[in-house]
């Protein structure tokens, strides 16, 4: 079992790919210990396949390590570790800032049609419950503001991290405690310009 860096260098362009997918970033967040597919798909609220699938190629690009196995029931899962606490694109990369930030803002906004997808999943599922007396309890709320500049869109934003920071925090689930889980999701986007116009 190779031991856990606390900070690892990604230096390929591979490896760099695989660790900007939105979905394969949150894997490995979850995998500071040895941890199955399974498990990690319970806590991110995805399918076992599906976080499987991405496990394979955080593995082929040496960003996941195979740590064992275990019997579950008739079943054999494998155990996997991340490689790192932490991930650092190498200046050796060769990305130019103008690179870097399209490919950020690639992988923010697939991160936003992942989330909007697994949103509609749940309240598809939610939906099955409804011909019950079954009490569903959800909100939503859609607002829009108004951005300035940069400078204003950089203070919006660090305020708005920090209020949810605050109240996720205040509520966030411990381990063993009693009470409904909810999951909380927030975005921000800026509204799209029919290019007709």
């Amino acid at each position: 079992m190779q031991p856990l860096q606390e900070t690892y260098r990604i230096t390929s362009t591979e490896q760099a790919a695989a660790l900007l997918h939105p979905l394969r970033g949150e894997i490995l967040a979850h995998l500071t210990q040895p941890a199955s597919a399974t498990e990690v798909a319970r806590q991110i609220g995805e399918t076992p396949q599906r976080v499987n699938y991405h496990l394979k190629t955080l593995e082929k690009v040496g960003l996941v390590h195979r740590t064992g196995s275990r019997h579950v029931k008739n079943l054999v899962e494998g155990l996997y570790q991340g490689a790192a606490r932490t991930y650092l694109l190498a200046d050796t990369l060769g990305l130019s800032p103008k690179d870097l930030q399209r490919f950020e803002q690639e992988t923010s906004l697939s991160h936003l049609i992942q989330t909007s997808e697994r949103i509609k999943e749940a309240a598809m599922r939610l939906m099955d419950h409804t011909d019950t007396d079954e009490e569903i309890p959800s909100a939503t709320l859609t607002t829009q503001i108004r951005l300035q500049d940069e400078s204003e869109r950089r203070a919006f934003l660090d305020e708005y991290v920090q209020l949810l920071q605050h109240l996720a925090t205040k509520y966030s689930a411990k381990e063993g405690e009693k009470g409904a889980p909810y999951r909380m999701v927030m975005a921000v986007y800026p509204e799209a310009q029919d290019s007709t116009e």
